[in-house]
This record gives structure tokens, sequence and C-alpha cells, in this order.
């Protein structure tokens, strides 16, 4: 009989691994980056630059009133405002701070919600503080009004990289198994776990969705002695470091010669259940999927089917549908699967400070009408 492993054993050793940090504290002992620093982390993370000044778009503004959730720390408060000096910004914590400066807001950092918007209706930007927009694009004033929406795309793809192959080595050598036995106090060699042990050189990964994010787990998966293949719904171009770029109706095929699956897609139209009980069964028998992308992206009822008919070997999942995961949901009580509650981009100091970097450099771009960094096509949610 299998063990099951309880998620207060081994999640807290799995959370305490990835050192997931409060943002003000993060903040508050990471040094505050120079311009020169700026300059080359934007350069680093290769953020996409829009074509024109943001002041010959119809909807700008010169900005008088910004509503910015609040970093945590007046150093960083200070920080910020001085990026746009002419500009009033107005820190709250939470959406109902936002709401109640939002009838002045001549643009909001942080938050998102149709209320906001139908009383935001002077503001033209919207700087989202993840990668993901779904819920802001699919809200009808974006599109209607043709408001500018920017993210985190890229910001946080070296730190989810960590993490995607932190849990690929921790399927891959059972460590789940073995935190349960430790949690007991046994000393067991070969504990009975679900996953098979293997190795990582020489297995191939595949990567659905190659873009921030899916380059940075590419690099590292190509730097361990891993065959990397990918899907791009944009194109066949991609990293000298991956094998074969795939469009979205080769997946079958490369499914089926992937030993790691990791989804980092979006969540559209397009990808929402892409991963369903046919994806599953197209799988290498015994392979592991990672999901770091959304959980709309996978059918989670047929995710669990695979895992207990074993045709997957084990799974990693730090996104849900729905979400947050319900505490008697079957997939919790799967000796197979670790869980993490949405904490891949939350997961470094370094990440955290990014985030921050890049939106003082948006919020000083868009204050002074310059190219705004990080757009999103509304139409394509991403």
């Amino acid at each position: 009989m299998q063990n099951r492993i309880e998620p207060t054993g081994w999640m807290q050793f799995f959370l305490a691994l990835l050192s997931i940090a409060g943002s003000g504290a993060v903040l508050a002992q990471t040094p505050l980056p120079s311009s020169a620093e700026t300059a080359a982390l934007v350069a680093k993370l290769e953020l996409h630059e829009a074509e024109q000044p943001v002041r010959e778009s119809k909807g700008w503004h010169k900005p008088k009133l910004i509503v910015v959730r609040d970093p945590g720390d007046a150093e960083h408060r200070a920080w910020l405002q001085a990026a746009a000096p002419d500009t009033k910004l107005v820190f709250v914590t939470d959406n109902a701070g936002a709401l109640a400066a939002a009838d002045k807001a001549d643009a909001i950092i942080g938050f998102c919600t149709a209320e906001i918007l139908a009383r935001a209706q002077r503001a033209y930007w919207i700087g989202a503080l993840s990668a993901g927009v779904e819920r802001c694009v699919t809200i009808p004033a974006v599109a209607e009004r043709g408001l500018l929406v920017t993210n985190m795309q890229r910001v946080a793809g070296p730190v989810m990289a960590e993490y995607v192959i932190a849990v690929t080595f921790a399927l891959a050598r059972d460590l789940p198994a073995y935190i349960s036995s430790q949690a007991s106090g046994r000393w067991e060699r070969e504990p009975r776990g679900a996953i098979r042990t293997v190795s990582l050189e020489g297995r191939t990964m595949l990567i659905a969705g190659l873009g921030g994010i899916g380059v940075e787990v590419a690099r590292r998966a190509h730097a361990l002695g891993m065959r990397v293949t990918a899907i791009r719904a944009s194109g066949r171009d991609g990293p000298e470091y991956v094998s074969y770029v795939g469009l979205p109706d080769e997946m079958p095929k490369l499914l089926a010669d992937a030993d790691v699956v990791v989804n980092t897609l979006p969540l559209t139209e397009q990808t929402r259940h892409v991963f369903d009980a046919r994806s599953f069964s197209a799988m290498k028998p015994g392979a592991f999927f990672v999901n770091v992308g959304r959980g709309g992206t996978v059918v989670t009822d047929d995710l669990v089917s695979a895992l207990k008919q074993n045709r997957l070997g084990g799974a990693a999942v730090d996104v849900t549908d729905p979400e947050p995961l319900p505490s008697d949901h079957p997939l919790w009580h799967l000796p197979n699967v670790i869980i993490t509650p949405h904490v891949s981009a939350d997961s470094s100091d370094l990440d955290q400070s990014r985030h921050w970097e890049i939106t003082r450099e948006n919020l000083r771009r868009y204050a002074a009408g310059e190219r705004m960094l990080s757009v999103v096509d509304v139409k394509r949610g991403y």
C-alpha cells in the first residue's frame, strides 16, 4: 500500500526550499537600483518596447494622479514618487482603496476590476504587477475604451524557471516520498513512493508556451543535459538551445516524445482546457507534468484521472482550476503530486525587486510620455 503524503509535512519543507518571503520584508532588504542598473535589466530581460511614444496615443494626457499598489515601506514609496515628480501618487493596499481614489486617477498600477475601471473614467494606463492579465483584459471596458495595459512578462521568468527545475528534480528523485518518511521518523532507503526515480540527463523536456518563462526554463534544462522541444503559437523561432519549435497542431506528436512536459501557457480562448484527457493520453507513459501557466489551461479532473491510472509518473502544479484548490479535492491526496499555492513567481527576493524596478521604469516613461515596456495585446490576451 502506498504512503499518503501529507501536505503539511513535505509542503512546509518544499516552500522553505523555495525561500518564499513576504514582499514588504524583501523590499526593505533590497538596495534601490540606479537608472543605469534598470536600463541593464531591461536589456537583459529583452523587454519589448512599444513602437511609438505613449504621448502619441489618443488616450494619453499628462498624468496628475496615479493610483499605485503600496510597495510596503516609505523608502520605496519615495523612490517610486521620484520617477514621476510632477504626478501625485496615491498608495493603496486593496481594491477598496483603489476604488475610493479611482475617480481622479489618470492611471492605475496593481489593480484591475470592472468596478475600478467604471469609476476610473480618466484612466488610460493599467499597469499589472503580474504576467497573467486574463482577468483584466476580458473586462469589456478595456477593449471598449482602448486602454493601455502593461504586464510583467519576462520579469518573473528566471525565478519561475528555477521553480520548474526544483520541482522537476523533486519528482525525478521521488523527494515527496522521502520527505513523508522524514515526517514520520522512518529511515527508508526505498520508501514506497509512487514515482519511479529517473535521471534527467538525456531526457526530453517539452515546453508548451515558449515565451519569457519558457525560454528561461529551456535555458536551464539544456544546461542540465536535457533535450528541449517547445510549442509556440507565434512561429517556429526559438533559441539555439531548443532543438525543435513546433506549432500548436503538433502538440500530440511532441507530447508523445517528452519525458517532462512544462506548461507555461497564458489563459486564452485558444489555450483553455488544452491539457485534457486526450492530451494526457498522448503523453509518454510515466512522464512528468509541471504547470506554472494557468489553472484554466488544464482540465483538473482529467489530470487526476491520468495520475490515478498511472498514465503520468507525477505532477507538480503551482496553479489549479479551481483556485484556491478546495481542501477536499482529490488532487491533494495523490502521492505523486507536488502542489504549491501559486507562488512560483513570488519565490525570490530578486523577483520582487525586479517587479518594482520595471514598474518604476514604466511609471517614469508614462509620466514623460515615452515608449512603454511590455504592452499587452488585448485581443490576444497577453
